[in-house]
């Protein structure tokens, strides 16, 4: 009898071992790198840290799927390992599954705190954000990561996260310390490279959908969400390709980008994506958007997206996504 491989499909082992390597690789250069006293190492190590953690965050999404492996604890081991390396190993991986699924199964962007209105009602802190940002620093990325830490101290439904929470801070704690009796730039160089990952994973997430935000992630599925159907999911999703006339481009995200087929099918590995966007959607542009408007669109509305939510059904193609504003803090990282 014919062994099955550990891999959910049959086709995997090349493609996910390459992945796999890769994040290795890419994890311990980028750091061997930035404990040098060579400058251009330094930006050399930050540059391919921050990419370790990119591809790691996207097989953390593949194994939410429960793509990679047949197995579900291989997807959960393989998942926690990951955590650590994105440095959101505070979070179970249960917790990330569950948001994410809501996401798929609601068809809306579930969060049990929705920070938007608390901003409002603090211009003080508002402000400071809207500098950050102005600036290209990711703050409310950075204030959506801390509330996975903090929430858990505030709110009683979630105080069974307390000693996870408590653990990894002293592991994460040691570890930097002893990176830093080597190297003492690391205190710095390894955040700027952190920076660098949550601004690349904030640019894939804001304008792949324009889904209304709920807070009822430790709620039931409310009646509402079986009003969003399957029609409503692909005209309110869209892909932002890294590139059309070069495929091999959007591997830089683990083509993530090809949303629409994502969701059509989600139990395909992310190797297939591109071919399985050709096929189904062919020559049909309509839920594609292009790198060049979407940077313009990050760039012009980074300060006003704080606050922004779009309307379902924006007609975002009537100039190719440049008016479209996108929403922030719905990371599939940020299980809260």
């Amino acid at each position: 009898m014919k062994n099955k491989s550990i891999f959910r499909h049959e086709d995997a082992l090349i493609p996910n071992l390459l992945a796999f390597s890769y994040v290795l690789i890419t994890y311990t250069g980028g750091f061997t790198l930035i404990l040098t006293e060579n400058l251009i190492a330094n930006i050399l190590g930050i540059l391919i840290l921050a990419h370790a953690m990119v591809i790691a965050a996207y097989l953390i999404h593949e194994t939410a799927h429960m793509s990679l492996f047949r197995d579900k604890k291989h997807n959960q081991w393989y998942a926690e390992l990951l955590l650590w390396v994105t440095g959101n190993s505070y979070s179970h991986f249960e917790d990330i599954r569950n948001k994410h699924n809501r996401h798929h199964i609601d068809r809306a962007d579930v969060v049990s705190f929705d920070f938007r209105p608390l901003l409002a009602q603090h211009p003080k802190f508002l402000k400071l954000i809207k500098a950050l940002e102005w600036a290209y620093i990711p703050a409310l990325e950075i204030l959506m990561h801390a509330l996975v830490i903090i929430l858990p101290f505030v709110k009683q439904n979630r105080k069974a996260r307390r000693p996870r929470i408590i653990t990894v801070l002293i592991l994460r704690i040691a570890f930097f310390t002893l990176l830093a009796s080597i190297s003492i730039q690391v205190l710095w160089l390894y955040p700027i490279a952190y920076l660098l990952f949550l601004t690349v994973m904030r640019f894939m997430d804001i304008h792949q959908h324009t889904y209304e935000v709920f807070e009822t992630l430790d709620q039931p599925r409310g009646p509402e969400a079986r009003l969003r159907d399957r029609e409503f999911e692909h005209k309110n999703t869209y892909s932002n390709l890294l590139s059309e006339k070069y495929p091999w481009v959007n591997l830089l995200v683990l083509n993530f980008c090809y949303h629409n087929v994502h969701h059509d099918q989600q139990l395909q590995p992310w190797y297939r994506l591109p071919k399985l966007h050709q096929e189904i959607y062919g020559s049909d542009k309509q839920q594609v958007l292009t790198l060049r408007h979407l940077i313009k669109s990050f760039h012009h509305y980074r300060v006003p997206r704080i606050l922004n939510g779009d309307p379902v059904y924006l007609d975002v193609k009537t100039d190719e996504g440049e008016t479209f504003i996108g929403v922030d803090g719905v990371s599939f990282l940020t299980a809260h």
